[in-house]
């Protein structure tokens, strides 16, 4: 089976490499600072291992949404001009235009061998769809290549099963974690905990998970160490690849 490799820029942005196809995720290459959403503000509070440039050419973005600046910032709006096919959400290409592609759920786009399908994301708990908007998560796939689960910002274990039942066991999940906590929802958990993380990884049956989105913003309740945790209480610390940025794994 073909090799996945796993390079982390931070935050929820890594570059994936599969079946010779260059994929990264949610691009953000701003500096760290305050960020409004609405009424709000979102904190940075550290910037990317590697600069849009130093990512070099991929032959697609897979963008989870592209409504909160800790997805999608300035830097990574214009990156997306850079980039041959930007994946994403029916209401990202509404905003963003006609230069994106929606890849709704159940739907595939293939480029070369990897064949990309669009999976339920819930950025919330059950009924906050209309005040957290709409996200998605992503599948990877083909022949002779791993099955890669690419979880965007999800705090649904419904979602995983729904995942697990279709797709799976996966090879490779890719989970946004920090169990992200902000005003709008108050204690409620906008994507996985630690300990969420961990059981996503069991449901999904992952050989190999590796945890994004869960440092770098203020909004973050949960870190490196509550993922470490929660993988060795649940004797899954050996499926776990908590890289540093900048740090790449080949799986």
């Amino acid at each position: 089976m073909s090799q996945l490799s796993v390079q982390y820029v931070g935050g929820p942005t890594a570059l994936l490499e599969i079946g010779g196809t260059r994929l990264l995720t949610d691009p953000t290459f701003d500096a760290p600072g305050d960020y409004p959403v609405g009424d709000r503000k979102l904190v940075k509070t550290a910037g990317p291992a590697l600069t849009a440039d130093e990512t070099g050419a991929v032959d697609a973005v897979l963008l989870s949404h592209d409504h909160h600046p800790d997805n999608l910032d300035r830097s990574g709006r214009d990156y997306l001009a850079r980039v041959p096919l930007v994946l994403t959400t029916a209401a990202a290409r509404e905003r963003l235009g006609p230069s994106v592609t929606a890849l709704p759920n159940g739907e595939t786009y293939e480029i070369g061998p990897v064949r990309i399908t669009g999976v339920r994301a819930q950025h919330g708990p059950d009924g906050t769809d209309h005040l957290t908007g709409e996200v998605t998560g992503f599948v990877l796939h083909g022949e002779g290549l791993p099955t890669v689960y690419v979880s965007g910002d999800n705090a649904s274990l419904d979602v995983v099963r729904d995942v697990a039942e279709r797709y799976g066991p996966v090879d490779v999940a890719v989970l946004f974690a920090g169990g992200a906590r902000t005003p709008l929802l108050g204690d409620a958990y906008l994507t996985l905990p630690s300990a969420g993380a961990a059981e996503a990884a069991r449901i999904l049956g992952a050989r190999h998970v590796v945890p994004l989105h869960f440092e770098q913003w203020g909004h973050f309740s949960q870190g490196p160490d509550t993922l470490v945790d929660a993988f060795a209480e649940a004797g899954l610390s050996e499926r776990l690849h908590l890289l540093k940025p900048g740090e790449r794994v080949v799986l």
